[in-house]
């Protein structure tokens, strides 16, 4: 059954950039007929921009207690997601303590794939990955009841925001990725799995979805997907690390982002990213229907 109330839902990193879920899902769950509350950090145009959607923003912080009881106050359901950072996990606990006290109905919370390859002795070199897999110990543990959302790598990171310069510029899908496989999933899709939950959460609490892309390949094959949808050849290029990493650095990233995508790019050299679920589209009945969007 779905719930009656008539309380807004929560939707956390609401005006993000390029790649980022929080707009996107504002939209969709607006669409479904449910009042949303943006949470965004600063007053901007991407504020008001979710305000013409029909949002009521709330600007505030993550880490900052007092934020938190006014964002989360009266809302029942709630989406979290926050971008890389290194108080991901001050946030994470800090909302999560805030929606506690509120008793809230669902928490979906944002999470990554790599998750899904780590233990107690088992971990990455990127301190984020670290704090992902911690934060969801946490949740575990709050009694919250918490929907556990774990994408792969998105596909307006390093396949867009990454790499439009190279392909623009030279022709060239310059990743460090070696000859990994990787199965990239576009924000957008993972917004509508998390409106659907957040449509209806009870069936879902308790559940971890990993979801990926609809294949998993080379870059060779993702560079000839560009050259169909550009109409001109762009080959894949295996940049070198040093040179990606100090690109990023250039672009004026934190050392904490540059560390973490630069793992990323190892891992994907590994094999770690060549995998596929099938918890988005082709998924058991139980499961197909939570991401019934009608």
């Amino acid at each position: 059954m779905k719930s009656t109330h008539d309380s807004p839902i929560l939707v956390t990193g609401a005006a993000g950039a390029v790649g980022a879920i929080g707009r996107n899902l504002t939209a969709m769950v607006l669409s479904k007929g449910h009042k949303v509350r943006a949470l965004v950090r600063r007053e901007d145009e991407r504020a008001d921009a979710l305000r013409r959607l029909g949002a009521e923003v709330v600007q505030g912080d993550l880490t900052d207690l007092a934020s938190m009881h006014r964002a989360i106050e009266g809302c029942a359901r709630i989406y979290f997601g926050m971008s890389v950072s290194a108080v991901y996990l001050e946030a994470t606990i800090n909302t999560a303590a805030v929606a506690r006290h509120h008793g809230v109905e669902a928490f979906v919370n944002m999470s990554q794939m790599t998750v899904t390859q780590m233990s107690i002795t088992e971990t990455t070199e990127s301190p984020q990955h670290k704090l992902h897999w911690l934060a969801e110990q946490a949740l575990s543990w709050s009694g919250l009841p918490v929907v556990t959302v774990r994408p792969t790598v998105f596909l307006e990171g390093f396949f867009l925001l990454f790499a439009a310069a190279s392909v623009r510029e030279a022709d060239e899908l310059a990743l460090p990725m070696g000859a990994g496989k990787t199965s990239p999933v576009s924000s957008v899709d993972v917004a509508r799995a998390v409106a659907a939950i957040l449509d209806d959460p009870a069936p879902h609490i308790g559940h971890i979805y990993d979801l990926t892309g609809p294949e998993s390949a080379d870059l060779d094959h993702y560079a000839r997907v560009f050259s169909k949808a550009l109409g001109r050849t762009i080959r894949y290029r295996d940049a070198p690390t040093s040179e990606w990493s100090e690109k990023l650095r250039a672009a004026g990233l934190s050392e904490h982002v540059v560390h973490h995508l630069t793992v990323m790019t190892e891992l994907h050299k590994q094999g770690r990213y060549d995998r596929m679920s099938e918890d988005y589209s082709s998924s058991p009945a139980r499961r197909r229907r939570a991401w019934q969007t009608s």
